[in-house]
């Protein structure tokens, strides 16, 4: 019986990679080309210039505009939003067979929805913590409760 390949997704809404664990022989190795990140930015520094002005509903009085949406969780939304594409296109190409996903809880809820049915359905285990900045021969001990590594 060929045993299952399990892909373990460590993502926040900036940072994310993708690690392999093929069986308890091979252990969790780091994916080669699979580790992702956009640029972490500030409000004032997506958005550089001065907001809009506008005159206020009486009066001459004019004030600043605010943006509709934040624009960093914009930001880390579109990231996640690509991180899923990914995942997706793997699973369509029978690259893994199950996903483990360690995500901080943002991510999270900004990656679920991105996700296809096939690869909720491929889903053991969602993590809600930001293990990021863990070293990859780390991440096995947060794996124990989840699966045999």
């Amino acid at each position: 019986m060929k045993s299952a390949n399990t892909w373990i997704l460590i993502a926040n809404g900036a940072r994310a990679r993708i690690l392999e664990h093929k069986s308890a022989a091979s252990g969790i190795k780091p994916m080669k080309g699979m580790e992702y990140s956009n640029e972490t930015l500030s409000s004032s520094e997506i958005m550089a210039d001065k907001p809009g002005r506008a005159f206020a509903t009486t009066g001459n009085a004019r004030s600043a505009m605010q943006p509709r949406t934040d624009p960093v969780a914009k930001r880390e939304l579109d990231f996640m939003r690509m991180v899923a594409e990914i995942l997706n296109d793997a699973y369509s190409d029978k690259s893994f067979d199950r996903l483990v996903i360690f995500a901080a809880h943002k991510a999270m809820g900004d990656l679920r929805p991105a996700l296809n049915e096939g690869v909720l359905k491929a889903i053991i285990a969602e993590i809600p913590k930001d293990l990021t900045k863990v070293p990859n021969d780390e991440i096995a001990k947060h794996l124990e409760d989840v699966m045999l590594v």
